[in-house]
């Protein structure tokens, strides 16, 4: 059974960072390639985005956090996605996040992780390969 129409993004600033320019830069090349995009704003609580993914019937989460606090933040969310049996919402992010601390995040279901200065090509590029896509699949 296969899934019709655009894919379904929520775009979120989870956590205390205040900065979104970012993220609705994001939402708009989303949205300006196809994509349906639900934008939840700032201040939202891992709990939020969840429960506002699962009520849209995302197809991924994209998180941005300028604040230091992805590694909990990340995991948290990844965490509540498998408590509501919803893993197969697929999850990426962007923002300051330090080189090191990518393997770990992506060991945790974290789907891919975009640093400062990826184009909003490659990130449209990416979702439309990946968003979808079956586990184990390219």
């Amino acid at each position: 059974m296969g899934v019709t129409g655009p894919i379904r993004v929520v775009v979120a600033k989870p956590g205390l960072d205040g900065h979104d320019r970012g993220a609705k830069v994001i939402a708009r090349a989303l949205r300006d390639a196809g994509m349906e995009v639900i934008y939840t704003g700032l201040h939202q609580t891992p709990e939020q985005i969840v429960d506002t993914a699962i009520q849209e019937d995302a197809d991924a989460i994209g998180l941005s956090i300028l604040s230091g606090a992805h590694n909990t933040l990340f995991a948290k969310v990844i965490d509540l996605l498998a408590e509501h049996d919803a893993l197969d919402i697929k999850v990426f992010g962007g923002g300051i996040i330090p080189d090191a601390d990518i393997p770990p995040l992506k060991e945790k279901g974290v789907a891919e992780i975009f640093t400062p200065g990826a184009t909003t090509t490659s990130i449209v590029d990416w979702v439309n390969a990946n968003v979808r896509q079956p586990a184990g699949s390219p």
